[in-house]
């Protein structure tokens, strides 16, 4: 290492493959000072300035800013903030050109000067040597230094390096054609440039620092050396002009012999590199407390009438710059920004200026001629021979071409630092480097893409597994845990207990039931294998006893029906009886009138007949248990006298049709009729049984006065005939006796259970006071029949509806009978017999008034 700078200390150097000699064009614009512009009409400041990520933008429009003030904050790695280049107005912050080949729009801070240039507060340190690394390094990161030489890298890296610098070196070749920007830089603040290097020592602490320039700078080279003659640890070391000379990886073999690895960076091999713009803005950000907002810019080109070199607030339109300098555009002008090698035609001149900006060539077509038709690869080796980086530049344009990344990668192309250099001495006129620089940004793309394919892959493999354990997790917790073991004791006690149960005799089925219950709800909570599950023996021998009892109920409930089939058989026997008897004395009736009996005497008798039928219908369907009211009822059937029952019939049927006729030619009903309805409507079920004594009451006077109406006549073979001619107001009297009595008899048959038992009681013990209410509505059936009677013009009219309403109430009365809701057996059972004792009582009545 001694023996290496000792070397370097005589100005021994070393040749790097490659290299090209174009003509440096330079003193056209290096031979006059350093000029300062007036101040534009707007500044586009773009946010990007640098390699890394954007700041947080801590501005809006309409917002008031001063030269200086932080338009960014920095948010992530390789962030620098972006400064205003002088006061004045934010009027919009949009999507303007990018400088860069593509032009692409990104975000820009547009801000119109105000013309008073006010300065923001500055802090100056007059002594850095006094500071701490670390504030010496968020001084340069917060004025927002970054490198000034092409690539933007930010300086507070490279400053902030972990790793151990042998050799700083400083890059003041400039050896593209055209640039004069550093040149005239170190010929006027060399003193500058020197203290940013001592700031860079400081941080650094390198064993020696290389201030290399081409020996085409004899002005620059003077002044550095006058600055840096008091630091023995600085070195100007002249390098000879070839091109590229300036390049980093170059420059360092040129100067120390050393080469930076295939995708390696200098700090690898302790040498690090910084331009000597980006040195001076760091003098200025400690001792004067600036932030980067201007740079030294080229301006030059056949077509410029003044080329020089100017102080550039950055965000200025190349279009100013080109104007102060006397810009006189040909046709199918072309305006570079950058030297004519590593340069890029701009779309348009309404680019803003950013820190990497250090020329605007705007040469004519003969300084810059227009590249011809690219033409057949030739296979002369020129490119390779002139490469710098010892590359195949044929070869990495194939594999371009056909898009083989992997095999661009293998050849190193990112290795290439685009100097051009092939391009310019290819006879064929290839772009090689336009090839390049695509293809580098298809494969960073694919990179890109296979990183974002990665992280969805490990993200999904993360999921899985999460979801794997949440499952595992709700397993685990719905097993149960694995019950602790029984003691000895625990274990003898359940033995026993089964023994007992085991040899315990069995009484009867119930008995061996629970225990067989308890047998298995024993053993159950033995195979449990949870610790705290809950002792179910006492539910299980309940729900074996209410088993147990649910099956002794059944048991008695087949065997009460059973037992009940016979009083099934005679009811069905007593509903025959009672068709015969009533098919007899309708055979009887029809003999005895055969010779006198007109045509509707035998429809008389067959409504009966039909009224009859109904009957014993209803009472063999009713009264299913009711066995010895049943032969009361039959026996008093029996004894009735046939012809009895016919006349009643007849007559209650024409009493029914007239009183329906005068209700519906008369629609303003009585007041007598209305309470009468009400009172039979709102009946009260106490009232049941008073309503079923009245009816029997007045079926026996119905019949009574049935019987004495047929003593009275002369003739026993002409009664239906007297029947039928009699006082139509004692016919009407009975038979609205008779329907009433037939209402209150159905609803007392509906009563409830409890009056139904005691019904049998209260028709024997009626009181004179039911007798009274059963007479007095009576009376008012009477009188609305006799009111009814009066309506009635016709004799035959009324005979043919008195046919109709009958044979009508026949079968309403067998229909309603069908269609009473169902009761229990118990409750129909009480139902029928109060009806059967109802009824027999009333034909004994009507008998003993026939006989008296």
């Amino acid at each position: 290492m001694e023996k290496l700078i000792a070397q370097i200390k005589q100005g021994k150097v070393w040749p790097f493959p490659g290299g090209i000699h174009p003509p440096g064009q330079k003193t056209i614009s290096n031979s006059q000072a350093i000029a300062r512009l007036p101040l534009p009409d707007k500044l586009v400041v773009p946010l990007k300035q640098h390699i890394g990520a954007n700041g947080q933008l801590i501005v809006e429009k309409g917002q008031q800013v001063l030269k200086g003030q932080a338009l960014t904050k920095p948010v992530a790695n390789w962030s620098v903030p972006i400064h205003a280049p002088t006061s004045g107005t934010i009027t919009d912050i949009c999507q303007m050109p990018s400088a860069h080949p593509s032009a692409l729009p990104e975000l820009c801070v547009i801000i119109e000067p105000d013309g008073q240039d006010s300065w923001c507060a500055l802090a100056p340190v007059t002594t850095p040597s006094q500071l701490s690394h670390e504030q010496l390094i968020d001084i340069i990161h917060d004025r927002g230094i970054a490198g000034m030489g092409g690539a933007g890298f930010p300086t507070y890296i490279k400053a902030d390096s972990r790793k151990a610098i042998e050799y700083f070196i400083v890059n003041a070749v400039e050896c593209e054609p055209y640039i004069t920007a550093d040149d005239v830089l170190m010929r006027e603040h060399a003193a500058g440039i020197i203290a940013g290097i001592e700031i860079m020592q400081q941080l650094l602490t390198p064993t020696l620092t290389i201030v290399g320039i081409e020996d085409n700078k004899p002005e620059a080279i003077a002044a550095m050396q006058a600055a840096a003659e008091y630091n023995d640890k600085i070195i100007i070391q002249t390098v000879p002009t070839v091109y590229p000379s300036g390049g980093e990886k170059q420059l360092i073999k040129l100067l120390t012999n050393k080469e930076v690895p295939s995708g390696g960076i200098p700090a690898d091999i302790g040498v690090l590199v910084q331009n000597v713009g980006t040195l001076f803005a760091v003098h200025q950000a400690v001792y004067e407390g600036k932030p980067l907002i201007e740079r030294v810019i080229t301006v030059t080109g056949n077509t410029i009438h003044n080329p020089g070199n100017v102080w550039a607030l950055l965000g200025t339109e190349i279009k100013h710059l080109l104007d102060c300098q006397g810009f006189s555009p040909v046709p199918q002008q072309r305006v570079v920004m950058g030297g004519p090698m590593m340069g890029f035609t701009l779309p348009t001149v309404r680019i803003g200026v950013v820190k990497t900006t250090n020329c605007i060539l705007a040469p004519d077509h003969d300084e810059l001629a227009e590249p011809g038709p690219e033409k057949a690869c030739i296979r002369c080796s020129a490119c390779a021979d002139a490469c710098p980086a010892s590359l195949l530049p044929q070869q990495l344009q194939w594999f371009a071409k056909s898009k083989e990344y992997d095999k661009l990668k293998e050849h190193n192309l990112f290795d290439c630092i685009e100097c051009g250099a092939c391009a310019y001495v290819c006879p064929s006129e290839i772009p090689l480097v336009q090839y390049y620089r695509v293809a580098k940004v298809e494969i960073k793309e694919q990179q890109a893409e296979q990183v974002k394919a990665e992280r969805a892959k490990e993200r999904f493999e993360l999921r899985k597994q999460r979801l794997e354990r949440e499952q595992e997790a709700r397993q685990n917790r719905h097993k149960r845990k694995p019950a602790a073991e029984k003691s000895a004791d625990e274990k003898q006690k359940i033995a026993d207990a089964l023994a007992r149960v085991k040899n315990k005799p069995a009484k009867d089925d119930d008995k061996s039931a629970v225990a067989a219950a308890i047998a298995r709800a024993k053993a159950k909570k033995q195979n449990q294998e949870a610790t705290l599950e809950p002792d179910n023996s006492d539910v299980a021998l309940e729900r074996a006893a209410r088993k147990e009892q649910a099956r002794k109920y059944k048991e008695q409930k087949a065997a009460s029906i059973t037992a009940a089939a016979p009083d099934d058989k005679k009811s069905a026997v007593a509903a025959a009886i009672a068709r015969a008897k009533a098919k007899k004395a309708a055979a009887s009736e029809d003999e005895s009138d055969n010779t006198t009996a007109a045509p509707t005497d035998d429809k008389k008798a067959a409504v009966a007949a039909a009224i009859a039928r109904a009957k014993a219908k209803k009472a063999a369907q009713a009264e299913p248990a009711a066995s010895v009211e049943n032969d009361n009822s039959e026996s008093e059937v029996a004894t009735a006298s046939p012809a009895d029952d016919k006349k009643a019939a007849v007559a209650a049927a024409i009493a029914r049709a007239k009183a329906k006729k005068a209700a519906q030619a008369e629609p303003a009903a009585s007041v007598e009729n209305d309470n009468s309805k009400s009172e039979v409507a709102t009946a009260s079920p106490a009232d049941d049984k008073k309503a079923a004594v009245a009816a029997a009451i007045a079926r026996a006077k119905a019949k009574k006065a049935a019987k004495a109406e047929q003593a009275a006549s002369v003739e026993n073979n002409n009664s239906e005939s007297e029947v039928a001619t009699a006082s139509p107001a004692d016919d009407k009297k009975a038979a609205v006796a008779a329907a009433i009595a037939r209402a209150k008899a159905k609803k007392a048959a509906q009563a409830a259970s409890v009056e139904n038992d005691n019904s049998e009681s209260e028709v024997g013990t009626a009181s004179p006071a039911d007798d009274k209410k059963a007479a007095v509505a009576a009376a008012i059936a009477r009188a609305k029949a006799k009111k009814a009677a009066k309506a009635e013009q016709a004799a035959s009219e009324e005979n043919d509806d008195a046919e109709n309403e009958t044979s009508a109430t026949a079968i309403n009365e067998a229909e309603i009978a069908e269609d009473k809701p169902e009761q229990t057996a118990q409750d129909k059972k009480k139902a029928a017999i109060a009806a059967a004792i109802a009824r027999a009582k009333a034909k004994k009545l009507q008998q003993e008034g026939s006989d008296k």
